[in-house]
């Protein structure tokens, strides 16, 4: 009884007691483009990031390709751009993840009056992997642990998609995974919806190129929300997923 006394004493309480307002300290995140000019003719930005996630007629950086790598930082001469702590970024539509000078976050969510009614209390969710590294299964596995806790919004993970309401989908989407992502949707009872999460899934991310990716299902099945990073951090992920709910 002493030694767990100790421990508290030493870690203090280890949740998060409001997931809506915590900042992460050392994470880097939404990334911010002042509104001073570029050098004349510089493209050092642009040449360095591995994704092609940055475009120059007024700087820009889409967040559904960005991994967060912070090498177009370093590149920058003018340090025109600068990654925050913040990790709210996630959106309803791809076009919300552009950032852009002088515009401070991405379009917020705007919640779904049709999905708060049905979901606002209660909603499962499946999570399925299309070839991905594990960097984003783990931040979600994350959710359920005791520091983010996610339950306590009626929020929880179940192991069968014919108990779920939403596919958080995770990954580039290979074509080995193709159908067994469509078995999992179809296994989903109505209403249901898709969470694109990660860039990866986003936009294919590093793999964007390659001929192994089969990324037609998100042609079929538009996803409701997008949750950018590489991975993206839990407490994204919850804002994200509250402000769709309409959930405080």
């Amino acid at each position: 009884m002493f030694k767990s006394l100790k421990v508290r004493k030493n870690q203090g309480w280890q949740f998060i007691v409001d997931l809506t307002t915590a900042v992460p300290a050392g994470f880097r995140g939404r990334p911010v483009i002042a509104e001073k000019p570029c050098a004349r003719g510089c493209v050092e930005c642009s040449k360095v990031c591995p994704t092609k996630a940055i475009a120059l007629d007024s700087v820009r950086i889409d967040l559904a390709r960005c991994i967060f790598c912070n090498e177009c930082a370093l590149a920058c001469p003018e340090d025109k751009i600068e990654f925050t702590s913040e990790t709210r970024m996630g959106s309803a539509t791809p076009e919300g993840l552009v950032i852009v000078s002088g515009r401070a976050r991405p379009t917020p969510v705007a919640t779904s009056s049709a999905l708060k009614k049905l979901f606002g209390r209660s909603l499962k969710l499946r999570q399925v992997s299309a070839g991905g590294c594990n960097g984003c299964e783990l931040e979600l596995n994350a959710l359920a642990n005791v520091n983010f806790d996610l339950q306590r919004y009626g929020i929880e993970w179940v192991a069968s998609p014919r108990h779920a309401d939403g596919l958080v989908l995770s990954g580039p989407l290979t074509q080995n995974m193709a159908d067994a992502l469509q078995l999992a949707w179809d296994a989903m009872p109505e209403p249901r919806f898709v969470v694109s999460f990660g860039a990866c899934a986003l936009s294919g991310g590093p793999f964007m190129d390659s001929p192994a990716l089969d990324r037609a299902f998100l042609d079929r099945f538009k996803p409701a929300l997008f949750v950018p990073g590489c991975p993206p951090h839990p407490l994204t992920f919850i804002a994200a997923i509250l402000d769709l709910l309409g959930v405080e």
